[in-house]
């Protein structure tokens, strides 16, 4: 097992793109070999991290911070903590990570014109309307992550595939074990630990690093001319 079992898997998108669909399966199988599992859906907490409402950018990330804050003192005790939160701002994602450290973050990405097609809480028409001022995706910005662990494009991809590669980074960063995952998937899985920011790529083979110039061929030896002998009488 690995020393820390704790971390945060942080999912970001826009409102129904998928979060708490992947989020309860996800922790379900977690659940499975033994881990300390706590779900932190914003759709749930909304009113206990502020106040039901957050018409502004600052009191969007103000409750964004405050579920980090949670999520950190639950990774610090063991607890793979998931979180499902819109979570518009990269710079209130960015304070999150660097404030756990142990983070993997997943942007569920979903076109909005599908957003609105399969919306069966009808925000998304209300927020076109005028009815719902400052709706994230409509009338305000959602910022995409620039590089976030894993994306999951939601309107093309199950539950199950986009599940498998986000156990596939678990595994990666050390956050999870092959056997655990044997138990959850069925299948050996092989970590492959990702390439540090700003390393540099190793070269193939020594030969193809530097390529020495050919030497220039020795130019041949010209022939001496033979003297023209005497003419014979």
């Amino acid at each position: 097992m690995v020393p820390n079992q704790g971390f945060t898997l942080w999912l970001t998108g826009m409102s129904g793109a998928g979060k708490t669909t992947l989020v309860d399966y996800i922790a379900a199988r977690l659940r499975q070999v033994a881990r300390s599992v706590e779900v932190l859906d914003e759709n749930d907490l909304a009113e206990q991290f502020w106040g039901g409402t957050a018409d502004t950018k600052e009191e969007r990330n103000i409750g964004v911070r405050r579920m980090g804050l949670v999520a950190n003192l639950l990774t610090r005790n063991q607890v793979a903590t998931l979180v499902a939160s819109v979570s518009p701002y990269k710079g209130a994602r960015e304070e999150n990570r660097r404030l756990i450290g142990r983070y993997l973050e997943v942007y569920v990405d979903c076109p909005t014109e599908k957003l609105i097609q399969r919306d069966s809480t009808g925000k998304y028409k209300k927020a076109l309307a005028g009815e719902i001022p400052n709706f994230v995706g409509i009338t305000e910005p959602y910022e995409p992550p620039s590089s976030p662990e894993v994306t999951i494009r939601s309107d093309v991809e199950t539950v199950e595939s986009g599940a498998l590669r986000i156990f596939q980074a678990l595994l990666d960063m050390g956050h999870v074990t092959a056997d655990e995952l044997k138990v959850i998937t069925g299948k050996r899985m092989k970590a492959n630990p990702p390439a540090r920011k700003g390393a540099r790529a190793r070269p193939v083979a020594r030969a193809a690093r530097v390529a020495k110039p050919a030497k220039p061929a020795k130019p041949a030896k010209r022939a001496k001319p033979r003297k023209a002998g005497k003419a014979k009488r």
